[in-house]
């Protein structure tokens, strides 16, 4: 890789034609602005935690985060998103009625109380297992995706290995306890992060505070929504052997955080805990926006090619997320691999873009090709390659 050096424009958001960036200004004197860093982390009641940035994916902080636990009821969050992903797909309506079986109706715990032999329109067993947490309302939705809870589990864990949650397995829809149905509470800030992303539209049912059905009105068990306008979703879960657990998530201005608590003592620990990690990361971060993706960065050289230069650029936006007036001492650099020869592919991969943070790396991402480069004719090739030779 090769390394060259020029200012980044002030603003982030900004294309850069340049080989490598930097982000540094002088607004402040750099011993003083070095000093200013973030105080650690409030200490949380709970076996694990984890508060993420949405953004930029950045772990503020954790404990435990790996650790294997128990999602209770924070397993309905993968079951919406397994039956919000076939609701896009096409494969099933919101109106279709769904006729309820005997182990719906039968299912223990949290209910919408719907009844056995009846129609009810995919819309409302949805809201009921968003909202209410109804188990009934959940089994009863899984039944009609997949024919049996046992093969919609199925569903559930091929949904977790396609985003990424290698540390989850899944029994059944509503987080009943089993033996062999865990997750942890990174996987559950992963699940978090893709429900707020593939389904913006339908995520905001799990904000709404109550739901009536059948004549009984129910409320969102999630505490936060009435403590904290910032707060937005997303799911409560309980049982005796998982705890107390809460993913929250709250947008302030443009930056978005998830927070994850498991296995806090109580209905009213976990949402105190959860608002200490929010206000946590609202208070003493920042997320920024550097680069947007399919905008070139900088122009390159390419030899043997049917065009002389290829744009390079990022192919997905890139954000940080650091400590709050830390911005000014950033650097960013582009690695750019040397002589790149043709054909040269769109998407494919020709350096690297690292932002650093007082000698640290706070993102990296690959510089792609942002369009094709054929092979040049035989004279240029011959011409380009006879140049070659004094490089």
């Amino acid at each position: 890789m090769t390394y060259l050096n020029k200012r980044l424009f002030a603003k982030p958001t900004q294309i850069i034609y340049a080989v490598v960036i930097s982000l540094i200004a002088a607004t402040a004197p750099a011993a003083y602005a070095a000093a200013i860093s973030a105080p650690p982390a409030p200490d949380i009641a709970a076996r694990g935690y984890l508060l993420l940035d949405y953004s930029s994916g950045h772990v503020i902080t954790s404990q435990k985060a790996d650790e294997r636990l128990e999602p209770a009821s924070l397993t309905k969050m993968m079951t919406s998103y397994v039956i919000l992903n076939e609701l896009n797909s096409g494969k099933i309506s919101l109106n279709d009625e769904v006729l309820i079986s005997e182990k719906a109706w039968r299912m223990p715990g949290s209910r919408t109380f719907i009844e056995v032999g009846k129609r009810i329109p995919v819309e409302t067993l949805l809201k009921g297992m968003i909202i209410q947490s109804g188990n009934d309302a959940t089994v009863a939705l899984a039944e009609y995706v997949a024919g049996s809870e046992e093969t919609f589990a199925n569903l559930m864990n091929q949904t977790a290995a396609a985003l990424g949650m290698d540390a989850s397995h899944f029994i059944n829809s509503t987080g009943l306890p089993h033996a062999d149905h865990y997750t942890n509470a990174r996987d559950m800030a992963t699940l978090a992060r893709a429900l707020i992303r593939d389904f913006p539209e339908h995520y905001a049912w799990y904000s709404i505070k109550e739901f009536t059905y059948n004549g009984i009105k129910q409320y969102n068990r999630n505490k936060l929504l009435w403590q904290d306008d910032k707060v937005d979703g997303i799911k409560t879960g309980h049982t005796d052997a998982a705890g107390y657990c809460l993913v929250s998530s709250a947008k302030q201005d443009e930056m978005r955080l998830i927070s994850v608590v498991l296995g806090a003592k109580s209905e009213n620990s976990r949402a105190r805990e959860s608002q200490k990690l929010l206000s946590y990361g609202f208070r003493f971060f920042e997320t920024h926006k550097l680069y947007a993706p399919d905008e070139a960065l900088t122009e390159v050289r390419v030899w043997k090619g049917g065009s002389e230069n290829v744009s390079l650029g990022l192919n997905k936006e890139m954000y940080i997320t650091i400590p709050r007036g830390q911005y000014d001492n950033l650097n960013a650099n582009m690695k750019v691999t040397p002589k790149i020869l043709a054909p040269v592919n769109k998407g494919k991969q020709y350096g690297m873009v690292e932002v650093m943070l007082n000698g640290e790396a706070v993102a990296t991402q690959p510089l792609v090709a942002l369009q094709d480069v054929a092979e040049a004719g035989l004279i240029d090739s011959l011409i380009d390659e006879a140049l070659l030779l004094f490089e």
